[in-house]
């Protein structure tokens, strides 16, 4: 099985087309980054208006309570739904549910990356800044917002993979892109496609975790984070060094 999976990834005539990997992967990272786009659109000003107001504090456990929801449930019931809506619209009624519904399930971890993020920002940084004469738009910009990203982040993370995860059993409603390689395999008995299918799935949702974390490592700042910038661990050795030979000086002079 594990070689006639090998032989499926690396026919090229697998990859060619509108049917192929290369085109599946193409349409799998669009998906997913437009549910991810509109999701962070809605989340994250949600999220940190509710953290920095404490109002609408129940929003986050409406949306913690939407993480029990059985995904391929919710998938069946929009598409039931919002399908004949969209009658002789051409893809848009098997685009329109899935979308909506990869939204609904990228919110939760999203919102409460930044409600946990602004809200627990250090209490001494913010009236610091309120002592300092900031608004409350100021010090939400320049405190409690970069304080927040590195929770921002781990939420966003968590929503990638459950976008890249949920979007291939939204296959079975009409999204294709990947999940279309474990669909049509199941239909004709074909394993080695749907067992290739999981692996690029798996390998794109590693990818985009590990592209988040480079990420997040270049924009948060190391003080948030406990890492120590290596230039100012150089510039302290530095100091150390100095600081001995100048007190070695001292005790020859004397």
């Amino acid at each position: 099985m594990i070689t006639d999976t090998w032989k499926w990834l690396t026919d090229g005539s697998n990859w060619s087309g509108p049917d192929g990997i290369g085109h599946r992967i193409v349409e799998h990272v669009w998906y997913s980054g437009l549910v991810l786009l509109i999701a962070l659109i809605i989340a994250i000003p949600l999220g940190s208006w509710i953290a920095h107001t404490g109002r609408a504090k129940w929003l986050v456990s409406i949306a913690n309570s939407l993480r029990a929801v059985p995904s391929l449930g919710l998938l069946f019931a929009a598409s039931m739904w919002l399908t004949p809506k969209f009658k002789g619209d051409g893809d848009a009624g098997f685009l329109v549910p899935a979308i909506a519904v990869l939204v609904i399930l990228a919110i939760p971890p999203l919102l409460a990356g930044a409600y946990s993020g602004v809200s627990e920002t250090d209490p001494a940084a913010r009236d610091a800044a309120k002592g300092m004469g900031m608004s409350g738009m100021q010090v939400f910009g320049k405190v409690e917002l970069p304080c927040a990203l590195p929770l921002m982040f781990s939420g966003l993370r968590s929503a990638t993979l459950q976008v890249i995860a949920t979007a291939t059993i939204a296959a079975f409603v009409g999204l294709d892109a990947l999940g279309a390689f474990l669909r049509d395999g199941l239909a004709s008995s074909i394993y080695p496609e749907m067992i290739g299918g999981s692996v690029l799935v798996a390998a794109l949702a590693l990818l985009a975790d590990l592209l988040l974390a480079l990420i997040q490592r270049t924009v948060v700042s190391p003080g948030l984070t406990g890492r120590t910038p290596r230039r100012r661990r150089g510039g302290a050795d530095e100091a150390t060094r100095l600081s001995a030979a100048g007190a070695h000086a001292t005790g020859s002079s004397s």
